[in-house]
Parts: structure tokens; sequence; C-alpha cells
């Protein structure tokens, strides 16, 4: 029986929540991620709903002993991925339709929360129901 203050259930659960929810919002609302998608990506809905689906199907398999290393992994791509198309927001004024912040925050939270997002789901790879 693990505490509900065992380091497992802060690597996954919350991670794995983040990332459905996440994943649900791309198809909640649309309106908030199709202008950060950069115009020299074609079907914007299109990828906007993958980006969802793959947020939500990364997150559940956070949940699953068998598929952990994977979805991790998977999170990982995914983040990397998605740092060009960041920076693309913050250099071309950090400003859409739905959202506009200062191009430091922009900056501060590529380079601050996002190594802690890919560092979250590297540890989630190296934990497993047994510890």
């Amino acid at each position: 029986m693990t505490s509900i203050f065992d380091k497992r259930n802060f690597l996954i659960y919350p991670q794995a929540i983040f990332y459905i929810i996440a994943g649900f919002s791309h198809w909640i609302m649309p309106e908030f991620y199709l202008p950060l998608i950069p115009d020299l990506l074609p079907e914007k809905e299109i990828g906007n709903a993958l980006a969802g689906m793959l947020e939500v199907a990364l997150g559940v398999g956070l949940l699953s002993l068998h598929y952990r290393k994977r979805a991790a992994t998977g999170i990982i791509l995914l983040l990397l991925f998605f740092v060009p198309i960041h920076i693309h927001f913050i250099v071309n004024g950090s400003c859409t339709n739905s959202l506009c912040v200062p191009e430091w925050i922009g900056w501060a939270r590529l380079v601050s929360v996002h190594p802690l997002l890919v560092w979250w789901a590297w540890e989630a790879r190296h934990l497993s129901d047994e510890q």
C-alpha cells in the first residue's frame, strides 16, 4: 500500500490528470488553440484535434504500468514538438485573438516551465507500481 505522499502519487497521477484535461481542452476550446498554431502547419483544426487526442491518450497511458514508459516518452516528444510553436508565438508578438502576454513571460515560461514538464515526464518513466 502506498502513502498519499508517495513519490509515484506526485509524479504519475497529477501529471496524468494534467494531460487528460489539457487534451480535452483542445476539443472544448479550439478557438483558444487554433490561433497559436503557425500558418505554415496545414489543417490547423485537424492538428489541434490530434494534439488533444495525443494528450488524452498519453495521460491515460501514464496510469498503466504497461504503457507508462511509452506514454512518458511520448509526452517528452510532444513537448519537444511544441517548442517551435511556442517560439513562433513569442517572436510573432506574443498575441493572438484570445491571448496576449508580454514577450518576456513567453520566454520565461518556455525556459522554466517547459523543462520542468519534460523532467516530470522523464521521472515518470522510471516509476513502477512496485516502488
